[in-house]
Formats: C-alpha cells, structure tokens, sequence
C-alpha cells in the first residue's frame, strides 16, 4: 500500500473514530439519563452534623443522625435494565472507536515513515487518544463509566477540531522533529496530557454536580479519580519537561531558553505541583483543591493549543 493510500485510510479512520465516540457518547449519556440517582454522602453527613449541632445547642438529646433521615438519601428508583445495557453498549462502541483511533494513528505513522506526532493535527489526535486509553484503561479496574459521556465528548470535540482546524496532509517533518527525542519527549506529554484531561473533566463534574441526589456519582468519587489520576500523570509531565531539555540542548545548544512553549510547559508544572502539595501539606479538599486542578488544566490546555495557535516560537510547527 502506497504512503499515499496510507494515509488517506488514516482520515478515514479518524472519522470513523468520532462517529463511534459519538454514538457511545449517546448511550452513556442514556444510562446517566435513566440510571439510579447517587446521594452525595458526604454533604449529607456535613447536613446531618449540622442538625445534630442545632439540635444540642436547642437542648435536644445528642446523638447520631442517620444519614438516611436527610433529604440527599432519598432512595431513588432502581436503574432500569435499558439504562444498564445502554452502559454496556456505550462501553463496546467506546472499545470499538478506540481500535479504529489508533488505527489512524499506526497507519499514519507508516504513511509518513515516523512517529506520528509531528505538527498539531497528530498532537492533538494523539492526545484524544491518550484521554481513551485513560478512561478505558481505569474502567477496567475501577467502575468510571460515569465518566464516560463526558470524555467521549471530549474526544469527539478534540478529533473533529484537528480534522476541521488543524488538519495537515501526511508529510515530513523540520528537521528538528525528525529525532528519536520525539518519541521520548512527545510521547511523555502525550500520556500525561491524558490522564490530565480524564481529571479536569472529573474537576468539572465536581463543580457542576448539586447535593442532592444525583446521576452522578459523589463528589468524593470524582475527586478521588482526578487525584488519583493527576498522581500517576504528574512524574510522567516532569520526566517530559526534563526530557524536553534535553531534546533541546541537542537540538538548539541550550537546554532553556524561555521559549513560550518551554515557559508554559513549567507554569503547567508548577500549577499541578501546587494542587498536590495543597492537597498533601495543607489538606485541600473539596472545591478549593478542584479549582486549583482546574486553573493548572487551563494551563495545560492553552500550553497544548494557545500557544501553539497565538504565540511564534521555536515549538511553533502547526500551519494554522
């Protein structure tokens, strides 16, 4: 098959990929849609704590109050079977569209004869599929299925914008990316990249999700996941800083040279060094500590396109 023909198979893939990802986007948001409604436990023991509080302080007898005597533990109806096989559907689609994402992505590689991560459009492609691989790779040992309309979305969003924006035909490379550091440094931030938009979209259900009953799972689940998943990200960020130094003393003679994407890449660091040393030292917990992972996910993500779209620099290799 010619490089040509490669590549063409490529598009089509990655087509075929967002149709699939919408459609599974569909079916989750069914099974959120008619699924059981999940209390918020924890604000339904800080309501608890509080009416305990009142009652003492009014002369009441101390005691415990149930969670089950406040509004939020409501038993909702039981989640329909069509809500559940809507799930299991939502999970083979989701499956399915992941094998034709990096399908596009192996054959492009082979149609321009190198890591397919060269210039915006395979960026970004990469990084919708390094965002399903995370979500996909967690389902498989912890029930996230919650998430999974939210990152379909996403992904959908992500594909559709490099196809319609960043779309460049397969070709070389400068001569700076052609390097073996591309699969070091690129790969690294793809990977975390990743993970941190699986936890800013968990950031931003913590914010929208109410107290009461809800489809959603409870905001200590969804912080619970954004932690744990900017834990695992966040040595997989540094080494791709590091490695991005080293990239560039081989490439440009210096191993920093305050070149925007460089500087974003550090601010990008610090913000999330902040969140986790907020949530060890200083115990941050709830909406503090979300806002913080989101201010450093608007980091990430500006780092990711804005400066690539807005500001010239070294890392400049998107023709958009």
């Amino acid at each position: 098959m010619s490089a040509e023909q490669l590549a063409g198979l490529s598009d089509l893939f990655v087509v075929a990929a967002v149709l699939l990802y919408v459609f599974a986007m569909v079916a989750f948001a069914i099974e959120l849609a008619f699924g059981k409604g999940v209390p918020d436990k924890a604000a339904a023991v800080e309501r608890a704590e509080a009416k305990q509080t009142v009652a003492v302080g009014a002369g009441g007898t101390a005691g415990t109050l149930p969670v089950e005597d406040t509004a939020e533990a409501e038993t909702p109806a039981a989640k329909g079977f069509g809500a559940v096989r809507a799930g299991q559907l939502a999970l083979v689609l989701a499956w399915v569209g992941w094998a034709a994402h990096i399908t596009a992505i192996v054959t492009r590689g082979l149609a321009v004869d190198r890591w397919p991560w060269g210039n915006m459009y395979e960026f970004v492609v990469a990084i919708c599929f390094a965002a399903v691989t995370a979500f996909l790779g967690t389902q498989l040992r912890y029930n996230v299925r919650f998430l999974g309309a939210f990152v379909m979305v996403a992904a959908a969003l992500g594909l559709g914008m490099a196809v319609k924006f960043f779309y460049t035909a397969a070709g070389p490379v400068v001569p700076a990316l052609n390097s073996y550091w591309i699969a070091i440094h690129v790969t690294a931030a793809i990977v975390a990249s990743g993970l941190f938009t699986m936890a800013g979209v968990s950031g931003i259900l913590y914010l929208v999700r109410g107290d009461g009953v809800s489809r959603l799972p409870s905001r200590a689940d969804l912080e619970r996941v954004a932690h744990r998943a900017i834990v695992f990200a966040f040595p997989v960020w540094t080494f791709a800083v590091i490695a991005g130094a080293l990239w560039a003393d081989r490439a440009w003679g210096r191993y920093w040279g305050w070149d925007p994407k460089e500087v974003w890449s550090f601010i990008t660091w610090v913000a999330y060094a902040a969140y986790l040393h907020a949530k060890v030292t200083a115990g941050w917990r709830g909406r503090a500590a979300t806002i913080v992972q989101l201010v450093a996910f608007a980091c990430l993500l500006f780092n990711l396109v804005g400066v690539n779209i807005f500001i010239s620099g070294l890392h400049s290799y998107a023709d958009v």
